[in-house]
């Protein structure tokens, strides 16, 4: 059993019950959308996100960015922490049919992936937090500079870049600045940015 200090927001009963099983933490639920009638709910994620912090922890298809985007509006910026899982296709056992996107949410995806995004999202996990070697920030510009916005085939580079980091492909570049920035120092981007044209050819 892995303990977490920040509360963990999901969607689904099922994404609490998955995590539940090896996450020790205070699990909210949003139950879909009914976050956005639901007054109750966000009092409760607001109530927590003064105590512990939060960590949004979505499915990677379009109603999960939704329900990311509304929370994360809702919120001082410096008690949210956004934890990603990648684009896996397919559809839950308990399913007969895949969701409109046919991605894997949360309940879908295996422990060791869930835990991953938990670290690389700077969760407190058994009191301690991953932490970035020291480098200079990651900048808007750099995105720029090394082709992953404003020119023909950035997205594609996003996609890979968003391949090799295990996060969604749908994701921001705000977002995806505060991840890179979470994850890497300048120097280990250079390298992924490397290996990435490297790969493309």
């Amino acid at each position: 059993m892995y303990t977490v200090k920040e509360t963990i927001v999901v969607e689904g009963v099922y994404d609490k019950i998955k995590l539940s099983r090896f996450i020790d933490a205070v699990i909210i639920v949003t139950n879909g959308f009914r976050i956005f009638s639901d007054e109750k709910i966000l009092a409760s994620i607001k109530n927590m996100a003064e105590k512990t912090g939060i960590v949004i922890f979505t499915d990677s298809d379009s109603a999960g960015f939704r329900i990311r985007s509304y929370i994360k509006q809702a919120l001082p910026k410096e008690v949210v922490k956004h934890a990603y899982i990648p684009d896996v296709k397919g559809k839950e056992k308990r399913k007969k049919e895949p969701g409109k996107e046919r991605l894997i949410g949360v309940e879908g995806i295996k422990d060791d992936i869930i835990l991953d995004a938990l670290i690389k999202a700077g969760c407190s996990i058994d009191g301690t937090v991953k932490t970035v070697k020291s480098s200079r920030t990651i900048t808007k510009a750099d995105l720029y500079k090394f082709g992953f916005a404003g020119l023909e085939g950035s997205a594609e580079k996003r996609n890979a870049l968003a391949r090799t980091l295990g996060i969604p492909m749908k994701i921001s570049s705000n977002m995806l600045l505060d991840v890179l920035n979470r994850l890497l120092n300048y120097d280990e981007f250079c390298e992924i940015v490397q290996s990435i044209d490297d790969t493309r050819g």
